[in-house]
């Protein structure tokens, strides 16, 4: 399997020189991605909001991918103010509850005050059928 590039169509992706994600054989390593809604380039003031939007926008890059969140493998969280890291677990439950993957969380400015959160995956294609122990 040869290497494939996958574009979410964003504007920052040919204007810095980067893609959504990389597919290499089985691994399929997707950008830190934030909660811009590309169609639209909006993006709400609430980091619950910009985190369902992030990882819908990552959802997509996998399903580009022939991938899914139930691939994931590893997760890389970014806030600006880490203190408000607990108010999203909720929406982590609910894409990533039952996938569990490995996890760390970093505080660190990001490139635009208005982005309250980024996420970076990487995903093995097809591990999602595999039970978790």
């Amino acid at each position: 399997m040869s290497r494939r590039l996958i574009s979410s169509g964003s504007p920052f992706e040919a204007e810095i020189g980067y893609s959504r994600a990389v597919v290499d054989g089985d691994w399929v390593f997707v950008s830190g991605t934030t909660g811009f809604n590309y169609q639209t380039m909006t993006i709400s003031e609430s980091l619950v909001e910009q985190t369902e939007q992030c990882l819908k926008n990552i959802e997509a890059a996998l399903q580009q991918a022939g991938s899914s969140l139930a691939d994931v493998v590893r997760i890389t969280y970014v806030l600006p103010d880490a203190s408000e890291f607990q108010s999203i677990w909720p929406v982590l439950k609910k894409y990533l509850g039952d996938v569990r993957p490995a996890a760390m969380v970093m505080s660190a400015g990001l490139l635009d005050a208005k982005m309250k959160i980024e996420i970076e995956v990487t995903a093995r294609i097809g591990s999602g059928s595999r039970k978790v122990s």
